[in-house]
């Protein structure tokens, strides 16, 4: 047996979250321009989908665009927007062949106009697809998304569609970007970061954690085996 069929073979993550972190500096490593490494980084989302959807995975959430990237230079941020609409040009028809739903967690008005209309054109043609839900944040970051779900909560009991008695746990999910969605069983992070970078700070409460020194453009199916494999050894007990 070889090691993908080890791994295979075990328990499998029903929903993964990845931080793709480093393809600046996979690029400044191999004195390329930084749009370099952000195009091999898109690569590594294609076969990552993939990946996933061969493992048996449910979900998979990926942080793409933070609320934080804004602040980049111009320059990059156009030529991310820009390699955003290619990518779903390119795979939007092999993703709905494969039976992958996509949905965007963030503003997405704060997207170009031509990355917006791609991005909804993407979600209205997968939206019943079921073998693998694929969860891109873009403009997203956490804490906006916490008081975005108390704002909305707010908007609620003021117009007498929820009880103070009926705000909880599980009422506060259904506020949240992944209200239709497990929270994440493995959170993985490329490039060496020991952060989370205000992803997903809600969800990944009881999540396990797997960080890696290898950079995203060189995260393969090799590296996504062995960080479930390093989940397979956790003893998730939820404080128990």
């Amino acid at each position: 047996m070889n090691f993908e069929e080890k791994v295979s073979g075990g328990i499998i993550p029903e929903h993964i979250a990845v931080i793709m972190d480093g393809n600046r500096r996979w690029a400044k490593l191999k004195n390329k321009p930084t749009k370099f490494g952000h195009r091999e980084g898109a690569l590594r989302v294609t076969d990552l989908v993939k990946n996933c959807g061969d493992l048996g995975i449910k979900y998979l959430s990926i942080y793409a665009f933070s609320t934080e990237n804004w602040k980049r230079d111009k320059k990059e941020i156009d030529y991310l927007m820009d390699l955003l609409v290619e990518f779903v040009v390119k795979e939007l028809n092999n993703l709905h062949n494969n039976d992958v739903k996509i949905t965007i967690m963030g503003n997405i008005e704060k997207l170009p106009e031509k990355t917006k209309k791609e991005v909804e054109r993407s979600i209205k043609l997968t939206k019943n697809n079921k073998t693998l839900h694929l969860n891109i944040a873009l403009s997203y970051g956490s804490r906006n998304e916490i008081v975005r779900a108390v704002k909305n909560i707010i908007h609620d009991y003021e117009n007498n569609e929820i009880k103070i008695e009926e705000i909880n746990e599980e009422s506060f999910k259904k506020y949240l970007f992944t209200k239709d969605m497990p929270d994440p069983d493995l959170l993985i992070r490329t490039s060496g970061e020991i952060r989370l970078s205000n992803f997903l700070l809600y969800q990944l409460a009881y999540t396990e954690f797997y960080f890696t020194d290898v950079l995203w453009p060189d995260f393969n199916k090799e590296e996504l085996l062995k960080a479930i494999e390093s989940y397979q050894h956790r003893r998730r007990n939820y404080g128990n």
